[in-house]
């Protein structure tokens, strides 16, 4: 008998910081899976007290973008102003459309003691009609998803519709994401529910597919082994069929799956970095106005406006490490640039014609590590020598740096 499953997938791990994740989609075989054209499987992990997750502001064009946790939270802020913590069993769904930046980071409350973080991030492709749309955001709460039960198997719908079953998510496009669980061992027969291409993974547990029973389908295994046509096959594989049928499959007992999926759009998207759009054009302009920081078009992120992540093809320039400084009367501010983005900031204040007093030295989150609140400390230092002034470091990290070294120790006011 012919074998249905026509690709083999190797989930690929990509660093967003001090996270690893791992990459279902795309591959250079299947670019999308229905409207869905990116998947992000986060963890699962354990993070330390030093260890957070910080993706500093960072823009998308042309998407949605769908995040769902089984564990620990991520904080959202957005150029729309929301600034909201995303807990297990919620969805975030944020559409980008002509243009809208973002952050996710560890929620303040966590990022000094050990933490679990867990969950996907998704991304959805926009319809042709409202790729140029008008950014949007919606925070959609564990208790307004739809959840049933249909002999001894449980359905949640986390966005789309499913048969009579509609999520509130508002998606753009008929599509579907479905999570399944089963305490025992099912066979679940959903495929007349179903509509355009199918993917599926497995969370927990393992399940059995025979031959000819799926349609364009994506099946992503996280642990232990599906059999599929007498063959097993392991953790992180993405396996996508090649006949179009019926979407029938057995669990063998506890198990936790998800299955994703729609209408597939008739334009092709092309995707570059954070950018997806049916025109290059509109994804080359878009490149031009983040590495310009056009905030017309991406506007800062408030609350999280000191850092943003540059544009990829920019990162050519390594470690160019530069200064600016604003001074206005008797207060002012040196700013330490790599790359040409603020990485830290050392601010003082002028007390009369000679004393010199820092009172505040930070090296931003995601440069740290590095050495550059030391090198802050020092231009400031530098600066009150050449105006022959003494230094009173009220900053607590400034006056660290001076009294542990005996020469600075004598610039102390």
């Amino acid at each position: 008998m012919q074998s249905n499953v026509g690709l083999i997938l190797e989930e690929k791990a990509a660093n967003i910081g001090n996270f690893m994740v791992g990459r279902l989609l795309p591959f250079r075989q299947k670019r999308s899976v229905g409207p869905f054209v990116f998947i992000d499987h986060m963890g699962p992990a354990c993070l330390k007290e030093y260890q957070n997750l910080d993706v500093p502001p960072h823009p998308h064009i042309g998407l949605s973008t769908l995040t769902y946790l089984f564990d620990g939270a991520i904080f959202h802020r957005d150029s729309l102003g929301n600034a909201i913590e995303i807990k297990p069993g919620e969805v975030n769904w944020m559409t980008a459309g002509r243009g809208v930046v973002h952050s996710e980071r560890t929620p303040d409350y966590l990022r000094k003691e050990d933490k679990f973080l867990h969950g996907l991030q998704i991304w959805i492709a926009l319809p042709k009609s409202l790729e140029q749309a008008d950014p949007s955001f919606f925070h959609i709460s564990k208790e307004d998803i739809p959840v049933w039960q249909e002999e001894g198997v449980y359905y949640k719908l986390i966005a789309g519709t499913l048969g009579e079953h509609r999520s509130p998510v508002p998606v753009h496009s008929p599509l579907y994401f479905i999570e399944i669980k089963t305490k025992t061992a099912q066979t679940i027969n959903i495929g007349p529910q179903l509509f355009g291409e199918v993917g599926m993974y497995v969370l927990d547990g393992t399940i059995n597919i025979g031959p000819q029973l799926f349609g364009e389908v994506g099946m992503y295994v996280l642990d232990g082994t599906v059999n599929i046509e007498g063959n097993d096959y392991g953790s992180k594989q993405l396996l996508i069929a090649k006949n179009a049928s019926l979407c029938r499959f057995e669990t063998n007992g506890e198990t936790t799956l998800y299955l994703f999926g729609g209408e597939p759009f008739e334009e092709e998207r092309f995707m570059f970095w954070n950018f997806v759009n049916s025109d290059k054009a509109v994804i080359e302009k878009a490149k031009e106005d983040w590495r310009k920081q056009n905030t017309e078009v991406f506007p800062k992120v408030p609350g999280d406006e000191k850092e943003y992540v540059l544009l990829p093809e920019m990162k050519k320039k390594e470690n160019i490490v530069t200064f600016h400084q604003e001074e206005n009367q008797r207060r002012g501010k040196f700013v330490i640039l790599e790359n040409d983005i603020p990485a830290g900031e050392m601010t003082y204040v002028w007390a009369g014609d000679n004393k010199f007093i820092i009172d505040h030295t930070e090296a931003y989150e995601a440069f740290n590590g590095k050495g550059y609140g030391r090198q802050l400390v020092m231009k400031g230092i530098a600066y009150a020598k050449e105006k022959g002034v003494k230094i009173l470091p009220l900053c607590p990290y400034a006056k660290k740096v001076m009294e542990g070294d005996e020469h600075l120790r004598k610039m102390i006011f």
